[in-house]
This record gives structure tokens, sequence and C-alpha cells, in this order.
């Protein structure tokens, strides 16, 4: 009986053991277009998200990340309260359209307008008496108001502009543009304030032209969760968050299960599961109606489960048997841990990734929530797993499994990773690395990529001779640099 278990053993693949196969091709990285999905309804324009790690993502990363095309996944190591200001914050950020309006009345002090627009970070404010807009207070009339002025009725402007609710953004512009103003009100048919279009917000969206973007013009952000804390997706959801991620080290749980199948009901936005690294598990969580898959059972650097438990299933390999079932259904796959350099990108998309999450390479950068930390003379930020000690003592303990125990076993370690500056600088070679991939291969986009790469198993020399050797390297590109810890 036990000799037969090792009769039939699998070989698994990761990253260093492959290399994919140049192509014959006319493709220029130029051309090429790197769009996909992150979920089944979820399109991006660049196919990373932020993992949802308290050193990784927070409300600064998701912003960042969606205003590049890409998304960031709140980490859950929070109160729900927290998450959830967080995860408005991300929507309140940018806004074609801002619907859930501040407004004030003229009998207002001077004082309670200057704590709202400092808190909530609102440069105008409409001012209405009853249901009717008689006017506007902004930032500049506040800067004239004399010790004397203590109501909002004595500084507003009275003769407001506004505009219907069905107005065409163009339109808007134009009137922005034609009155010298900054903020228009929009109106219904009864005079009631619905919205309010902003010159700053338009002004932002011509900066940032491919950022992820809701039909309201909102930035996109997901949000993890506990694999049995429904309410707090359900929260979640009401904030704004356009993903739900539920947040477990092994999903192929039927406790986990069942849980996701009684979230399924009460969430209508996306839900990516995981974390999983079999066919099987593919194929339980897609009967359940998921959105999108999240693979990688102990590939990431500060992951330690495949050495306490003994347990997971090298990444490429796991990529590749998820993605077989889930392509047969529309659901994606989303490649997370082990990743460090662009070409690892490239290798899993190739294995039938449609996008992958990464945590040490943002974890780097500043706007990651840790701290940073000077190592003989060089700059670092704090990482963690969180599966490590420090991640289950000050913050939420069931990833793993733990809940209502003083004592624990860790699956994480805590660690630092060198500077890297700005996420968008990260993201800008990363995304160079995978255009590259891409044209050597002759993939016009990722869908291409996915069906038509060829791989070719390395060995050790191989690996070695893939990386630079034989030399004192004495400058490095930008995009060696990202990736060298030494």
């Amino acid at each position: 009986m036990f000799k037969e278990k090792f009769q039939s053993i699998r070989e698994g693949l990761t990253y260093d053991d492959v290399l994919l196969v140049p192509s014959r091709t006319a493709v220029e990285p130029k051309e090429i277009d790197v769009s996909s999905r992150v979920s089944r309804h979820i399109q991006v324009k660049i196919p990373l998200l932020s993992s949802p790690m308290d050193t990784v993502t927070e409300a600064q990363m998701a912003i960042s990340m969606a205003r590049a095309g890409a998304i960031g996944v709140i980490h859950r190591n929070l109160t729900v309260n927290q998450q959830a200001m967080m995860v408005r914050n991300v929507k309140r950020e940018e806004s074609i359209i801002i619907r859930n309006v501040h407004t004030v009345s003229p009998d207002t002090t001077i004082q309670e307008v200057r704590n709202i627009m400092g808190t909530k970070k609102i440069g105008g404010l409409p001012v209405l008496e009853g249901d009717k807009l008689v006017g506007i207070v902004t930032k500049r009339d506040l800067e004239f108001a004399g010790k004397q002025v203590k109501n909002v009725g004595d500084v507003m402007v009275r003769k407001v502009i506004s505009a219907r609710d069905n107005i065409k953004i163009d339109e808007a512009v134009e009137i922005l543009y034609k009155n010298r103003i900054e903020k228009l009100p929009l109106v219904d048919s009864k005079g009631r304030v619905v919205g309010l279009i902003t010159a700053k917000d338009i002004a932002t969206r011509q900066k940032f032209p491919t950022a992820s973007r809701d039909e309201e013009g909102q930035l996109l952000v997901g949000a993890a969760v506990g694999p049995f804390d429904i309410e707090r997706a359900v929260t979640l959801e009401k904030e704004g968050a356009n993903l739900i991620v539920v947040d477990t080290a092994h999903a192929h749980n039927q406790n986990v299960m069942n849980s996701i199948k009684k979230m399924r009901k009460e969430v209508s936005v996306d839900i990516m599961a995981g974390n999983i690294a079999t066919a099987e598990a593919a194929q339980d969580l897609i009967s359940l109606d998921v959105d999108a898959l999240r693979v990688g059972i102990g590939p990431g650097s500060i992951c330690t489960t495949r050495i306490i438990a003994g347990i997971g299933v090298p990444q490429i390999t796991a990529i590749s048997d998820t993605a077989e079932v889930a392509s047969e259904h529309g659901v994606p796959v989303v490649a997370d841990g082990g990743i460090r350099f662009s070409g690892d990108i490239v290798k899993a998309f190739g294995a039938g990734a449609s996008s992958v999450m990464l945590g040490s390479l943002f974890a780097g950068t500043d706007e990651s929530p840790g701290n940073e930390i000077i190592i003989s003379g060089r700059k670092y930020k704090a990482y963690r797993g969180m599966g490590s000690i420090g991640a289950i003592q000050t913050g939420l303990s069931d990833r793993y499994g733990k809940v209502g125990s003083s004592k624990f076993v860790a699956e994480g370690v805590e660690g630092a990773v060198p500077y890297r500056g700005k996420v968008d600088e990260v993201i800008y070679q990363l995304i160079g690395g995978l255009r590259s991939g891409m044209g050597y291969v002759g993939a016009k986009n990722i869908e291409d990529l996915r069906k038509n790469s060829r791989f070719v198993r390395i060995t050790g020399n191989g690996l070695r001779e893939s990386h630079p050797h034989d030399i004192r390297i004495t400058a490095e590109p930008p995009n060696y640099q990202l990736y060298n810890y030494s």
C-alpha cells in the first residue's frame, strides 16, 4: 500500500525549472495588448493585483494600482470599519459623478464646514435649504471669511450654476470651463441635488486615461475577507468594493466551501476564492459560482507552509492544473506567489494564468504601509507573511485556522525587501518585461500567450546560465536592480 504511493509520483515544476521557447514572430512589444481579466466581470489594462497583506496593500496602494490600470486588494488585518473606510477612500478618490454628496445648510457654522472639509478632504459643499439648492461654499470662500462671519449663509455663492443629472461629461467640461467654476452640482427634476462633478476629478481622469474604473468613473478596488466572514463581505460591497477576495490558506476545505456558498447568495460583486493548488480544488470551487481562483500554496517568499506543513504544489504545475479546469468554465486563474522576476510573470501566463498577484515586489514601494528600515546603509521596507507571528498577533489569526487560541503554529516569516521607489515605476518595469517576453513568443495578447506558448525544461546549469555569470557587475539596469536582493 505504501509503496504504491511512490510509484505514480508526478513531477512538479516551478518558475526556475522552465523557460519559454522563442518563436518566429512579427509582433513588436509596443503593439502588444496586455489587458486581461482578474475575474469573470473585471478586465484591467494591467493584469496585476497587489496582495492583501498588511505590509503591501492599504488605501494608498490600491489607489496607485488602479490609476496604473491594475487593481489592489486591501488586507483584512483590520477592523471591519477600518477596512470599509479604506475602500471608501479609494472609491471617493476619483469619480466622474460624486453620488453621496455632502451638503450643508445656510445656518451651518463656518467651523463645522472647515471640519467637514478637513476630515472628508472636500474642497466645496452645496448649500441646501430643505431640499432646494440655494448656494455653494468652497475653501476659497472660507479664506476670506473674517472672525465676525459665523455661518455659511454669510459667505456662500448664491448664484449657483447647476445641470441636470443626465448631462454628458463633455457638456459638463464645457460648462466648467466657460463659467470658470470648479464644481458643478447635478439636480433632478425637482431641484434636489443628486450628484456633483468637479474639475479636479475630470483633470485626474485625463491624467490617468488607462486607470481601472467602474461605470461611475470610480477606481476599482478589491478587499479581502475571512473565509467565514460573510458580514464583512456584505459591508465591503456596500462601501463599493468591486472584488471580494476570500482569503484563506486552504480554500479546498468543506467548511470554507460551505461558507463561500452562503456568501455567494449575499454578495453580488465578483468573488475570488483561494488559495488552491489542484485541479480538484478548482472544480469544486467553480461549482460554487466563484468568479476567479487564487492559485498558490507555499510559493511566496515569506511563506513557510511547505516547510512547516509539508504541503504544496510547485507553482507552474499548480497554475497549469487549475487553469486546465478553469478555462473550460471561463473562470480566470490568478497566480499568487513565487514571482521574483518579470520573466516569471510571462511564464505564469504561459502556464494558463489570466493575471498575477504580487507581494514582495510591491512591498518595497512608497505606497506600501510597511515601515522603512536601514540595513548596512541601504533602505529597506518591512515585509511579512500573513501567517507570521507578527501578523497573527497584531490582527486576525484565522487565515491559517488558528482562531480562539493564544498558541499557534506560524506559517510565515518576517523580513525586509529593498526599497524600490514608486509603485508605478515598478509596474512599468514588470510590464516592460512582460511585453518583451510576449514579443519573443509572438503573442499579441495574453490569450495568445496562454494558448500558444511552449516550454522547455532546464537544469540547474541552465538556471545559472540564465542569470548574469562569470562577471563582476559594475552597472545594473533598473529592471535588474528591481530583483537584486544582495
